[in-house]
């Protein structure tokens, strides 16, 4: 994925801030910064708690048995409730057998062997997808009760090598029962490309209720006060088993359904300042198959039949996995994955 350059608790935003884990010491500097987070959303003291033994946990797994090990705290929400999610990624050498490795006792590095179990215990909900030789992806969420809702999507981004801003968004929205999701791209790279992405981001979540080219349209008129920035819009349409599609810009778009990928057309343009006349396309999205929708600071050279088992796992964990091995270090980096049926 690359370096990640956060070293510290006060630049904790809705986005959350990424924290390189190698070595013993930054232990304590994620749990505090993760025990704020907890209290900032209204965690109560025993989930506080319960929050600070999972960061634990995930963090000391990643200094005694990760490469590359990075952590993402940043909080999750859902109607009329908040929680925290932590995302923790490695290229280390990977798990063999998930279930053996949650059991308490098991260890591969001589320690108690408790680590996993703890953070399957105390958290509200777990994913994680390992491949031996390529690392791990654990992605928990704790919230003040039970997992709300079902997940149908779910997107991460990370600033490139050296900065601290990132110039790419994402953004979900229901709106009158019209699932609609969004990446976008702002211009280059720092403070002005993020606030070109953070405009899209807005006025995405304040355009009139619409098909995906028209919210499009309104964030092409929203930011043209702003550099400028490559978006897509789709709305996921389940009871047709299908998906709207509307880009402009070098926004990457995929159906990914078992061997197949197909890609979706976005058109030439720079949302907020060129654009063509956008239109929508639409694309049959099987109960099984993923939306997967990148920047360009993620390669398409990925196949999630690559990675077996992958597919079926939550958006969490597919988005954080496509980010890490396809990432590029010196750009800023999105990934959003989304699915008709959670």
């Amino acid at each position: 994925m690359g370096p990640v350059d956060v070293n510290g608790d006060d630049r904790l935003t809705d986005d959350g801030v990424w924290f390189r884990v190698e070595e013993p010491g930054t232990i304590g500097t994620v749990r505090r910064a993760t025990e704020q987070l907890g209290v900032r959303v209204g965690l109560d003291k025993g989930r506080v708690d319960a929050l600070a033994i999972v960061v634990t946990e995930l963090a000391t797994n990643l200094v005694k048995h990760a490469d590359d090990g990075l952590l993402l705290i940043r909080p999750a929400r859902a109607e009329k409730i908040a929680g925290v999610e932590l995302v923790a990624v490695d290229s280390g050498p990977g798990m063999a057998d998930v279930a053996k490795s949650s059991r308490d006792g098991h260890s591969t590095a001589g320690s108690l062997g408790i680590g996993l179990g703890a953070i399957l215990r105390q958290s509200t909900w777990v994913d994680v997808f390992s491949t031996p030789g390529r690392g791990t992806v654990t992605v928990a969420r704790v919230w003040p009760a039970e997992q709300p809702e079902p997940i149908w999507t779910a997107g991460i981004s990370r600033p490139m090598t050296g900065e601290q801003s990132c110039g790419d968004g994402y953004a979900v929205r229901v709106v009158d029962g019209r699932r609609q999701v969004l990446v976008c791209d702002g211009l280059g790279h720092g403070p002005l490309a993020a606030m070109a992405a953070q405009a899209a981001v807005h006025a995405f979540h304040s355009a009139p209720v619409g098909p995906p080219s028209a919210v499009l349209e309104y964030l092409h008129r929203s930011i043209s006060h702003t550099r400028g920035a490559a978006a897509a819009v789709a709305e996921l349409v389940p009871d047709a088993n299908l998906v709207r599609y509307a880009g402009l810009g070098n926004i990457a778009g995929f159906v990914a359904d078992g061997d197949e990928r197909r890609g979706l057309v976005s058109l030439p343009g720079i949302v907020g300042h060129q654009r063509r006349t956008l239109r929508d396309f639409e694309y049959p999205l099987p109960d099984d198959a993923n939306l997967v929708m990148h920047s360009d600071g993620v390669t398409d050279r990925w196949r999630l039949t690559d990675y077996p088992g992958l597919q079926r796992r939550s958006p969490q964990v597919i988005a954080a996995t496509l980010l890490r091995d396809a990432g590029v270090r010196r750009d800023d980096a999105c990934v959003l994955v989304a699915r008709t049926r959670p």
